[in-house]
């Protein structure tokens, strides 16, 4: 993307180097808001239509809160029962009506495609926060900003580094979206571990493998966990047609200390987009890992916060006028000295 002003954040495909270089660069400077250090009020007036049409917690409330801390107001709708599409309305109509009452949209539907369907009705820009299995831009472009910062205080980049991704890989669309930002990158090393039945869409290994990249496709974690980076998935429950389906998956892939210690790198560091499965026949990431200094889980999340006030303040082109509307914080928080 050449320019953020007033357009749709849909895909990854719209971004190479120098725009992530710019989201990520906004991003640095939001920390001192998010942290409440000080406050801007630079979207003061400016509504967030928050449409969620699919279960979220992480998503939903991250987009809200980075609009709340730039000093505009949310508006949710919250499931599909909720609203006028189970009555049979199209996306064209509700977006037609609903970007009237907002300034910005973001969203997220469990239809792959959806959320560009809505932006052709759109008069305002929408940011996809997932559409079905297909994209969610906005979670790669915060684990790509994870990467970037977990790496350099190991003293590394992106060019060069070993993922390994691991779970549920043909319904994951942040894998997708992720391993679409990275091909950008140079001589990045992929290794693909999933059950045969979700192994990675060709769609993506194709991508990959025209960067020019390698990558290695497996079913077994045993000899393939030397990465810089281990990016563990759950698996996608919601996508398959029966439970009975989804459950022979679980559990297949468990991480812990244990593992952690007999497999990887001393600094190996593990990401997960969140939720962790966490039920005794899941347990994708086991509880003990929570003193690893290496589990970025958290971290990461947090940067979904800093990279989403990012995309609103350029997509809304006050990014170079945000200190201009500082003021102080008028209650007292000890939330910057916890982070």
């Amino acid at each position: 993307m050449s320019q953020f002003r007033g357009n749709h954040i849909l895909s990854v495909k719209q971004f190479d180097q120098d725009s992530i270089r710019q989201v990520f660069r906004v991003a640095d400077q939001m920390a001192p808001y998010a942290h409440r250090q000080k406050r801007t009020k630079v979207l003061d007036g400016a509504i967030l239509g928050n449409l969620f049409f699919e279960a979220s917690t992480r998503t939903r409330v991250s987009f809200g809160t980075a609009f709340n801390l730039l000093g505009g107001e949310v508006r949710e709708t919250a499931g599909m029962a909720s609203s006028a599409l189970s009555k049979g309305e199209s996306l064209y109509d509700t977006a037609r009506v609903l970007s009237s009452y907002s300034d910005v949209v973001a969203m997220r539907h469990p239809d792959s495609g959806s959320v560009a369907e809505f932006a052709q009705g759109s008069r305002v820009p929408v940011i996809n926060g997932g559409d079905g299995a297909n994209e969610h831009p906005t979670q790669a472009l915060l684990d790509l900003y994870t990467i970037e910062k977990e790496l350099a205080f190991h003293g590394q980049k992106i060019d060069g580094m070993h993922i390994a991704m691991i779970g549920d890989l043909k319904y994951g669309r942040t894998v997708h979206s992720l391993s679409k930002l990275l091909s950008l990158y140079k001589n990045i090393r992929f290794t693909l571990i999933s059950p045969d039945a979700l192994a990675m869409p060709d769609s993506v290994l194709s991508v990959i493998e025209n960067a020019g990249h390698r990558f290695t496709v497996t079913d077994q974690l045993e000899g393939h966990l030397d990465a810089d980076i281990c990016y563990q998935t759950r698996i996608q429950e919601e996508r398959f047609a029966t439970q009975e389906e989804a459950n022979q998956f679980r559990g297949k892939f468990r991480l812990n200390q244990a593992i952690y210690t007999k497999h990887f790198q001393s600094k190996t560091v593990i990401m997960h987009p969140l939720p962790r499965d966490s039920r005794a026949d899941a347990n994708e990431l086991d509880n003990d890992l929570d003193l690893n200094p290496n589990l970025a889980i958290f971290r990461q999340a947090d940067n979904g916060v800093l990279v989403r006030m990012a995309l609103f303040a350029l997509t809304l082109g006050v990014e170079n006028i945000i200190s201009n509307y500082d003021c102080d914080v008028q209650w007292y928080s000890n939330k910057a000295e916890q982070l």
